[in-house]
């Protein structure tokens, strides 16, 4: 019984987590369009990096499969 409860607790943990990096990607396309409007290049290349970090971690997370 212990082990479906943590294996339960683990997949409600890793849902959380999805949802943080969903919200935190929709954060950093906002955050590239605005600098795309202001021209500021290093805040782009900022939003890229992280967006791609993002990425990589829904992909390892089997989102993007």
């Amino acid at each position: 019984m212990k082990q479906i409860i943590r294996i339960i607790r683990k997949v409600d943990i890793e849902r959380q987590y999805r949802h943080m990096l969903a919200l935190e990607q929709d954060y950093e396309l906002a955050s590239l369009s605005q600098a795309m409007k202001d021209n500021n290049s290093a805040e782009i290349i900022r939003s890229k990096n992280r967006l791609k970090a993002i990425h990589d971690e829904l992909e390892d997370m089997k989102i993007y499969s």
